[in-house]
């Protein structure tokens, strides 16, 4: 491997979280002295910060946050794979709380499976499909408008979280950190998903792979009790594992779709 693909994949790899000497060495199969001399470059260019006995996420440095329009035709397929995945905790009956995101709009599209629902949303995107439910009843989380994301927010929208519990709740976030819980763009982002999660029974966070690990947000949600994370099959092992270790932790990991196999 080449130095400068071998330092950008240990890059990635002490973002998400493996950050030991010994653990870098047995996953890119070098000596100690190469992944010193790696890590010391990383952080000579500012993107990580030394440690004893290895490294850490500069926590705090942000990444341009995308538009919706790019979100929305990043991993499409994963998404929809999640999102079934995510239905088949809804049943009949049930009173959910849909955050915003493309991820969680992609399991808005399949809630006309489900009949007799109450959703709350402060999920703008999702509205088109939400709105066409024929069986189930939607109320909409009032606040200030992030066009960004396309989301309300702010006192508002607070003020209604107060007003209301739930029996599922359905995050998505722009990474999750097994320790450090799910990182945003905002503050205010970050305080409405705290409020969400105190209001739900249930806890549910639908992250496809590459946000595991992922963070390059400076706002944080902190997930304290436990949760379900639904995620992909592309994920590393070990980026797995850190959530593994975590007792309130289920992790639900969706295989990709099967082929079909042509006669």
């Amino acid at each position: 491997m080449k130095v400068a693909r071998r330092r950008h994949a240990m890059l990635e790899a002490v973002l998400s979280g493996i950050s030991d000497v010994e653990a870098l060495c047995e996953r890119f199969n070098v000596s100690e002295a190469t992944v010193r001399r790696d890590l010391s470059a990383l952080a000579d260019e500012g993107l990580i910060v030394r440690t004893y006995g290895g490294a850490a996420a500069i926590i705090g440095k942000r990444e341009p946050e995308l538009s919706l329009a790019q979100r929305q035709h990043e991993q499409e397929d994963v998404k929809a794979r999640l999102a079934r995945a995510a239905l088949e905790h809804v049943e009949n009956g049930d009173t959910l709380l849909l955050d915003g995101g493309t991820t969680t709009a992609e399991l808005a599209k399949l809630l006309g499976q489900r009949r007799d629902l109450h959703i709350f949303t402060n999920n703008l995107a999702a509205l088109p499909v939400l709105a066409a439910l024929s069986h189930s009843r939607v109320t909409l989380l009032g606040g200030d408008l992030r066009s960004a994301s396309m989301t309300t927010y702010g006192v508002a929208a607070q003020a209604a979280l107060e007003r209301l519990s739930v029996d599922k709740l359905f995050l998505s976030a722009d990474g999750v950190v097994a320790d450090l819980g799910l990182c945003e763009a905002s503050a205010e982002q970050a305080y409405l998903k705290e409020m969400m999660i105190r209001r739900a029974s249930e806890v549910i966070v639908m992250a496809d792979s590459t946000k595991l690990g992922r963070a390059r947000q400076q706002h944080w949600t902190p997930l304290l009790s436990h949760w379900t994370l639904i995620t992909d099959d592309q994920a590393p092992d070990d980026v797995l594992q850190t959530f593994q270790r975590r007792r309130a932790v289920t992790l639900e990991v969706v295989p990709a779709s099967p082929r079909l196999v042509l006669a």
